[in-house]
């Protein structure tokens, strides 16, 4: 089975929303986005597409009301199933501030301030990236320090998509602990910490999948990750920083955790 994601602006929502219902079903569905259906033709193109797949679903946020309702003839044509996900959301907030939505497609991603600000806090998380330059201490909003394989790179990456400039700093024996991390303000350091088998475990499937270890490094054992782990409490305990446990946790919820500590909503 088939889920057509369809947008009148690039459909990151529509896809979303299809691969949150696709997850649920365990590789029996597929969902293809399928961008820019600004017109009738574009509407046509797609039409012809969805008559190859009899086994599908449209899930839509075309704004433009005369293209979403042109493709919704052409699907009832086809006894083809149809979601406006946008549709009923719009119409209810319509109803209640009595106006009429602008019914602008891509107005979520007008380029703003905050778009620029996103785009320079995903070059600065990029920049900085596992302690690559230690300069960027002083510029950021948040600072993330951990061992490696606590999940900071992508967390960096997850709050840069937010506005935040992030930057991490892994905690390894080996390496010298940057003097500015004990000088700067200590509510914006965040020490990442996990469960000992967990890490175990996440290290050794990435050792099958790589076939590499850090040179000189048992990288996987029990004895290396102690000496990690005693070292890594020993520096955030002389920081005083928040600490999250991110054993099992997602990377949006450890992102949560730390938007709300800095109070941003």
């Amino acid at each position: 089975m088939k889920i057509f994601s369809v947008s009148d602006s690039i459909g990151e929502t529509a896809e979303q929303v299809g691969l949150a219902a696709a997850s649920q079903f365990k590789g029996e569905v597929e969902v293809k986005r399928i961008p820019y259906v600004k017109d009738m033709e574009d509407v046509e193109e797609l039409i012809k597409e969805i008559d190859e797949n009899k086994n599908c679903i449209v899930v839509s946020t075309i704004i433009t009301v005369s293209v979403r309702e042109y493709l919704t003839q052409k699907c009832l044509e086809r006894n083809i199933s149809i979601i406006n996900v946008l549709s009923p959301i719009i119409n209810v907030t319509s109803s209640i501030l009595n106006k009429m939505p602008e019914n602008n497609p891509g107005a979520m991603r007008k380029i703003d301030d905050v778009y620029y600000k996103r785009i320079e806090a995903m070059e600065f998380a990029m920049q900085y990236d596992d302690s690559k330059d230690h300069r960027g201490l002083k510029n950021a909003d948040v600072i993330l320090i951990g061992l490696s394989r606590t999940s900071k790179t992508p967390i960096c990456m997850y709050l840069a998509n937010k506005g935040l400039k992030a930057i991490n700093i892994p905690l390894m024996p080996e390496v010298e602990v940057p003097i500015e991390l004990f000088e700067i303000d200590r509510r914006k350091i965040f020490g990442l910490v996990i469960d000992p088998l967990q890490l175990i475990e996440i290290r050794k499937r990435r050792l099958d999948k790589f076939h590499r270890i850090p040179t000189g490094i048992d990288y996987a054992s029990d004895a290396r990750i102690l000496e990690e782990f005693e070292f890594a409490d020993k520096i955030i305990r002389r920081i005083g920083c928040k600490t999250i446990d991110v054993t099992q946790r997602a990377i949006e919820d450890t992102s949560l955790i730390i938007l709300k500590y800095l109070g941003y909503k």
